[in-house]
C-alpha cells in the first residue's frame, strides 16, 4: 500500500537540509515533512516519546522514517538493535521486524556520516564544486564511501579546501544544499544510502508489505 505520507526524524540540520532536496526524487509524490533535533543524543533521548505519540494517532497508510542518524563510532548492530526496541515498545512494527505484515517504522543508519552520501555521488559534488579533482573515487581510501577512514566529513572538508573551498571551514548545510540539488539517487554508490532508497521507493511504490522475507538491519560496515 503506497504510503500517505512519510515523517523523517533525523539527528541534524546540514541532514535536513540535504533530504528535503533529495526525498521528493526518491518518494514520488508522497507528501513528507523532516524533523531535526540537535544532535544525535537529543534524537535518541527523545525518540521513545515521539514514538508513543504516533503510536496513538498514525494513520494505517502513514510511515515514520527513523531514524537517519550517523554511526560515528556506535556498533552497527548495537544501535540498529536500540532503535528497532524503541519502536517495538512504542507497539510500532518496524520494517525490520515486520514479518509478513505492514509496519510503521524504517530504521536506517548513515554510515559513517551524511558526507559518505556525497563520496557515493563525486559527480554532484563536482557540480556543485567543479575545481574538486575527479579522479577522487577512484583512490583506495574513497573507494567504498561508507568506510572512509580519519572521519568522513573532516576527508571531505579537506578536499574542498585543497580546491579552494571553504577555507575557513566546511559549512555543513550550506554543502549539504549544494550537492544534493545535484544527487542523482540511482547512481550513489554508497550501501546506506542505498538501503535508505530502496526503502522510500517501497513506501512510494507501495512494495515491500507482506509475502516477504524479513529484510536485513541497516548496512553494516
Amino acid at each position: 500500500m503506497r504510503a500517505a505520507f512519510v515523517d523523517v526524524l533525523v539527528e541534524e540540520p546540514s541532514m535536513e537540509a540535504a533530504l528535503r532536496l533529495l526525498l521528493p526524487k526518491m518518494l514520488e509524490g508522497v507528501p513528507f515533512e523532516v524533523y531535526p533535533f540537535r544532535c544525535k543524543d537529543d534524537l535518541l533521548a527523545k525518540l521513545p516519546d515521539r514514538l508513543r505519540g504516533y503510536s496513538k494517532w498514525l494513520k494505517e497508510t502513514a510511515r515514520i522514517v527513523v531514524v537517519v542518524v550517523d554511526r560515528d563510532d556506535d556498533d552497527c548492530v548495537e544501535l540498529t538493535k536500540r532503535l528497532e526496541k524503541m519502536a517495538q515498545q512504542a507497539g510500532l512494527t518496524s520494517r525490520t521486524a515486520r514479518g509478513q505484515g505492514s509496519y510503521q517504522v524504517v530504521n536506517r543508519l548513515a554510515i559513517e556520516e551524511l558526507e559518505a552520501w556525497f563520496f557515493g555521488d563525486w559527480f554532484a559534488v563536482r557540480a556543485a564544486y567543479p575545481r574538486v579533482a575527479s579522479t577522487v573515487p577512484a583512490k583506495a581510501k574513497y573507494r567504498d564511501p561508507d568506510a572512509v577512514s580519519g572521519g568522513t566529513w573532516e576527508a571531505f572538508e579537506r578536499l574542498l579546501q585543497t580546491a579552494g573551498y571553504f577555507a575557513g571551514g566546511l559549512r555543513k548545510i550550506e554543502a549539504a544544499r549544494a550537492v544534493a540539488e545535484h544527487m542523482v539517487p540511482s547512481r550513489n554508490a554508497s550501501a546506506s544510502f542505498c538501503a535508505l532508497r530502496r526503502a522510500l521507493q517501497d513506501l512510494a511504490e507501495g512494495s515491500g508489505e507482506g509475502g516477504g522475507s524479513r529484510e536485513a538491519p541497516a548496512p553494516i560496515r
